[in-house]
């Protein structure tokens, strides 16, 4: 983890720029494909999902605690759903990009213009995006 200082805009670039966010997004969809067969199954990807630990960051609930498994499990379907555009039931490099676009134009879209200082994990596409703005200004 370290410490960034970021905007939308450094976000909004990042996925603007086609070559470096799909090569970015191709890769975490790599990594996930543990049969490499180009498609993420649920459960390939409930680890992700459950990472996110949505609950408990967003909403301030205890997952273990205050929500049930069944509820708990509806919300990670849910997630999945979200990537599963045309509901086969499992998710292909595309909807996998496309998702992943939204999401970070809408964490582009909460930031806004005003630069704020945060902290982000290696590897993660905020951690590529505020480098690939580093590299560019050098």
């Amino acid at each position: 983890m370290s410490v960034e200082i970021l905007d939308g805009k450094t976000v909004q670039s990042f996925v603007e720029d086609e070559c470096a966010f799909n090569a970015s997004v191709d890769g975490r969809f790599a990594a996930l494909d543990a049969n490499h067969d180009g498609l993420l199954s649920y459960t390939e990807m409930a680890g992700e999902i459950m990472s996110l630990r949505v609950l408990e960051k967003h909403f301030g609930v205890d997952e273990a605690g205050a929500v049930g498994p069944d509820e708990l499990a509806k919300l990670y379907r849910g997630l999945f759903a979200r990537f599963d555009r045309d509901g086969d039931g499992a998710v292909d490099r595309d909807e996998f990009r496309a998702e992943m676009k939204e999401v970070m134009l809408a964490v582009a879209n909460g930031l806004g213009f005003m630069p704020v200082q945060m902290v982000v994990e290696e590897g993660s596409f905020l951690k590529v995006a505020v480098d690939r703005e580093l590299a560019r200004a050098a």
